[in-house]
């Protein structure tokens, strides 16, 4: 497991720790190193040092950094450009781990939903969203989450724990890995948990997307999303990248957030908004549409006046019914008018076409229905041995579509509303 020291800073309430310090990466065994936990600077330091330490040639080492995110192996063996001995020896020192997919569903639209499966049994999600010859992932930080949006199915199944730097821009990687053709050009923090009350991990992860090193995506294609943790907006804002923040507001009054956003109480609308002032690039207000709640012409005035405030974008997202069916999305009908109202009050508003309606694509949904699925299937085994089938069962590969491209082998270590 990986040691935290943690802050006495809290998100809210007494349980949820605001973010941890990573003391130690998480060990692959006694005596080794994940170089995918480092950011692509101090990674190279390390192999440097490594290959120093063996009087091998140096230019060793850039070979095998690049084989880490630039052109990367599922393990040391295949970089053939390198001895084999060294390989062997890379392998023991600094094994490769991997995520492994559980489930990949692929939609009718191209949409692919990934749910991934941590060494610890921990499952999170990614989602592939193609458009044209733009590929943007969309991809978790937390597994779970303890924010409790009444809109998201992740908030539903309570935090479970922070992801690692390498659990995150791993995700990633498994997908270059599987098809190189198919590397994500653009990046949103908006899957499982709250980027920012993980910011350490999600501050070393920027660096390996970003880092001509590491995947070398540029900053203005990845875009951290919040509901607004100040503390952790604060440290982003320090970053001279021109990574994009995204505010998850879905509402344009602090009353109305407060009744669907409990974080509302700790960090509210307008101190949110304040902080977003230290941001030197144009945020985005994250809006997904509820019929009857945040959806009237009232609603579409308060919103322009934050927005013409903020110089904000406003992405309208229409509601995924599969987070939360208990709530109604807004008519497209009604979300046009909507869209058009903030227009012609001088906003630039963008309508997202909801993704993946055939598969489980809304955030944390197919975590939910897969572990819905096995409790059943466990259940069911139970009652016809006469044993309680309480319990998870264990993960097994199950791919949901024929594409060469989702072939992926058995034991092979994707928040928002898309």
């Amino acid at each position: 497991m990986v040691e935290f020291s943690f802050s006495a800073r809290l998100a809210f309430g007494e349980s949820r720790c605001y973010f941890f310090r990573m003391t130690g990466s998480p060990p692959t065994g006694a005596g080794t190193l994940n170089l995918l936990d480092l950011t692509p600077a101090s990674a190279r330091a390390v192999l440097v040092d490594w290959v120093a330490e063996r009087e091998l040639p140096s230019y060793r080492a850039g070979q095998m950094h690049r084989r880490l995110w630039q052109a990367p192996v599922e393990s040391w063996e295949q970089a053939t450009e390198l001895p084999t001995a060294l390989r062997t020896e890379l392998g023991a020192r600094f094994p490769l781990p991997r995520l492994i997919p559980d489930t990949v569903q692929q939609s009718s639209d191209g949409t692919r939903k990934y749910l991934w499966r941590l060494e610890d049994g921990e499952a999170i999600e990614s989602v592939l969203i193609p458009s044209g010859s733009r590929r943007t992932l969309c991809i978790s930080s937390q597994a779970g989450c303890a924010l409790r949006c009444s809109f998201c199915a992740t908030g539903r199944m309570g935090f479970r724990r922070n992801l690692t730097p390498f659990e995150i821009a791993g995700q990633i990687r498994e997908v270059v890995l599987a098809d190189p053709e198919e590397k994500p050009s653009n990046i949103v923090f908006m899957g499982m948990g709250e980027p920012l009350l993980n910011w350490p991990a999600v501050d070393a992860a920027l660096s390996i997307l970003n880092h001509p090193e590491g995947f070398g995506i540029g900053a203005r294609h990845i875009t951290v999303s919040t509901v607004g943790i100040l503390p952790g907006m604060a440290e982003f804002a320090k970053r001279p990248e021109q990574f994009r923040l995204a505010i998850s507001l879905h509402a344009p009054t602090s009353e109305q957030r407060l009744s669907m956003m409990p974080i509302e109480k700790k960090y509210d609308l307008a101190s949110v908004l304040k902080a977003a002032e230290a941001f030197r690039k144009r945020i985005t207000f994250e809006y997904v549409m509820i019929e009857g709640f945040n959806d009237s012409d009232a609603d579409a005035s308060q919103l322009a006046k934050l927005a013409r405030r903020a110089g904000a974008l406003v992405n309208i997202l229409p509601l995924h019914p599969g987070g939360a069916p208990e709530l109604t999305p807004t008519p497209l009908s009604r979300i046009g008018t909507f869209s058009e109202r903030l227009r012609n009050q001088g906003v630039e508003a963008v309508v997202r076409r909801s993704r993946g309606l055939d598969i489980n694509a809304a955030c944390g949904q197919l975590r939910v229905e897969v572990e819905k699925k096995r409790r059943e299937r466990k259940n069911v085994s139970g009652e016809r041995n006469g044993v309680s089938g309480e319990g998870k069962a264990p993960g097994d590969v199950s791919t949901h579509t024929s594409s060469p491209a989702l072939r992926l082998r058995s034991g092979q270590a994707p928040r928002g509303i898309v």
